[in-house]
């Protein structure tokens, strides 16, 4: 592999370069809107096409990816991992259908790398200028392709509200003290342009882990806020968000929605109460002693709404591979509850859909030993020969929660996917 560096407008030939990237097969395109704390490392990057695949749908997944790796060393590794890779790691199973057609877990060693940054671009290929010379002469497609298809929901506001009764029941008798229930909106047949859509998306909700990642016909459009696990040096790092607000319509009315938010004993507790789950699951990679919530409670203001973000950090035990340490603390603490395997189980008792791809994780890792994986959250997912379009919203239920709020926050989360997909909230009240 070679590599080269090249001067560019940054905003027009990333446009470029993704739509170069769409013929082929593979696809990964990272990039962090501008948003960037201690432990950011990328501002952007596109991974295309594919020396070598992982796909997993089995037992054993995280041996076997650990095989694949050990196979492919100092190398850029990008994919996912599915929730239901729980089924896998716990006594679990999940009876609802996969109508996405998603694996459990999907990893590629790309055969192009292209790193943006402010005013250059490298390119890292076997051949980065005939690359660059292609990338230069893709013309941008100006047609519009709007979103043909009609937004469902899988659970009504009824059926949404007693899943959420009888949760809290579940709550009440002591059974568990926290649990992330999920609804899905969907669309079939459905059709949609998926790279304009994601362009779409970015423009309505542009966040620190934005995602576009194509397997043949398969996308994931997503726009999350959250850092699942992230790994600098040989420190862990995780991120999980609890607590969310709406943004205000002026800036005095935004300051008092985001001091609400900040003094809400239910977000609080609901944050809390992960962070110390997230805390306990880190235990198990970590050198003892070195777990620590280094930030707790942080307003982080995104364009569609304010979270509430907790951090959590630990050194890394050096007898623990990356993948183990992952595996050890998915899925994703913020979207099961707590305790997570009981949390777990009635999700898939009250939930009416496969979460699949969502409540994962996608991300890198990379040749220098650091990794980043974010939450599969705020995200359409696509299957384009079923024509099958699909998101999940979800939200946290504890003691306090009241059941007309919590669905009112999953269709606050619903926003920007419905507005990129140009459906108004009131047509996604019946339905199928």
């Amino acid at each position: 592999m070679a590599t080269a560096i090249f001067e560019v407008h940054k905003a027009v030939f990333e446009r470029q370069a993704l739509a170069w990237a769409q013929q082929f097969d593979q696809v990964c395109f990272l990039q962090s809107n501008g948003y960037s704390d201690t432990y950011s490392s990328i501002e952007s990057i596109l991974a295309v096409g594919a020396t070598a695949v992982f796909e997993n749908n089995t037992a054993d997944t995280f041996q076997a990816l650990e095989n694949f790796k050990s196979k492919h060393p100092h190398h850029w590794m990008f994919g996912f991992f599915g929730y239901d890779l729980k089924n896998e790691i716990e006594d679990l199973s999940t009876s609802f259908p996969n109508p996405l057609g998603f694996p459990d877990t999907y990893f590629f060693i790309p055969q192009t790398i292209l790193k943006f940054s402010a005013q250059s671009v490298e390119i890292i290929s076997a051949d980065p200028t005939r690359i660059f010379s292609q990338i230069m002469a893709t013309e941008l497609e100006e047609q519009e392709h709007p979103f043909e298809g009609e937004v469902v929901s899988r659970m009504s506001k009824e059926e949404y509200i007693n899943a959420f009764e009888q949760l809290k029941a579940h709550i009440q008798r002591g059974d568990i003290y926290e649990v992330n229930l999920c609804q899905e909106f969907y669309a079939q047949p459905a059709h949609i342009h998926p790279l304009q859509t994601y362009v779409k998306l970015n423009q309505v909700s542009p966040t620190p882990f934005s995602t576009f990642f194509k397997i043949k016909d398969k996308y994931i459009l997503s726009a999350s806020p959250e850092r699942f696990l992230a790994k600098r040096g040989e420190s862990l790092i995780s991120q999980p968000i609890k607590g969310t607000a709406p943004r205000g319509r002026t800036a005095e009315e935004d300051r008092k929605i985001q001091e609400t938010l900040r003094n809400n004993p239910k977000e609080i507790a609901e944050n809390v109460m992960i962070v110390d789950l997230v805390r306990n699951d880190m235990t198990r990679s970590a050198h003892p002693g070195t777990v620590a919530a280094e930030r707790k409670l942080e307003i982080k203001s995104y364009r569609q709404v304010h979270q509430l973000v907790s951090t959590i950090t630990c050194q890394k035990n050096n007898q623990i591979s990356d993948i183990e340490a992952i595996k050890n603390i998915f899925p994703p603490g913020s979207m099961t509850g707590a305790p997570k395997i009981s949390a777990m189980q009635l999700c898939d008792r009250y939930e009416h859909s496969r979460r699949g791809v969502y409540s994962g994780t996608v991300g890198y890792f990379a040749p220098n030993g650091d990794f980043d994986f974010n939450v599969i959250i705020r995200t359409i997912l696509y299957n384009d020969t079923k024509q099958y379009l699909s998101f999940h919203t979800g939200g946290a239920i504890t003691v306090d929660a009241v059941a007309d709020d919590e669905y009112r926050e999953c269709l606050l989360k619903a926003k920007a996917m419905l507005e990129t997909l140009g459906t108004k909230l009131q047509e996604v009240a019946k339905t199928k």
